[in-house]
């Protein structure tokens, strides 16, 4: 079984998350024998935090409750309070994760959180530009190691642009390995581009496992 933490945090950016976690959550196109998945909020502390869109959230648990293996997941949104000190912890967190091959998973302002630990100076990933990351984070080296793309997928690491977070679900499902492929390409290609045609070969798919 797979535990995806996702951190919760003031100003969270609510559309970021919205792909993933609903699919890795509701299991609604999982493929049969699928690995299971809990979805569990985490915070610095149980206080409720506010997102963006004026959602309040209530963590499930708090960073100390945090079990790292490889079955582990760590999702880092947007917000526009990363630079605020008390993220360190977190920050600490996903270098743990990174160091024991666990996946982490971050976009848009957690990338140039990532960046400023010095996380991303020795790994292929995207942000919002290098431009965007040097502005952001004055102790990012890792200009040689940017791919200009909306998200990167390398090793234990996904990473994404703001304009990212469906390719960023995709990429997340993909390495969970919980979707049929054609279910997946089907699933990517609706939300893309809006297509009836990718809808019908999407519950084509799921009418095949049954």
């Amino acid at each position: 079984m797979f535990t995806v933490y996702v951190y919760v945090l003031d100003t969270l950016a609510d559309w970021e998350l919205g792909y993933v976690t609903a699919e890795l959550n509701s299991g609604r196109f999982f493929k049969k024998g699928a690995p299971s998945i809990s979805v569990k909020t985490i915070g610095i502390s149980k206080r409720p935090v506010k997102t963006m869109g004026g959602l309040t959230i209530i963590p499930d648990c708090i960073i100390g409750d945090i079990k790292v293996s490889r079955e582990s997941v760590l999702l880092l949104p947007g917000a526009n309070t990363w630079d605020n000190p008390e993220h360190s912890i977190i920050l600490e967190k996903a270098r743990e994760f990174l160091s024991a091959d666990a996946l982490v998973c971050a976009i848009c302002g957690a990338t140039a959180a990532l960046a400023n630990a010095g996380l991303l100076d020795q790994r292929l990933h995207t942000s919002n530009g290098v431009g965007y990351l040097e502005m952001v984070s004055p102790c990012y080296k890792g200009q040689n190691f940017y791919v200009d793309e909306p998200s990167v997928a390398e090793d234990n690491l996904i990473t994404a642009s703001s304009t990212g977070a469906l390719l960023w679900a995709k990429q997340i499902i993909e390495r969970l390995n919980v979707f049929q492929l054609d279910t997946l390409d089907a699933w990517y290609g609706y939300f893309n581009t809006g297509e009836a045609q990718h809808f019908f070969a999407l519950m084509q798919t799921l009418s095949a496992k049954k």
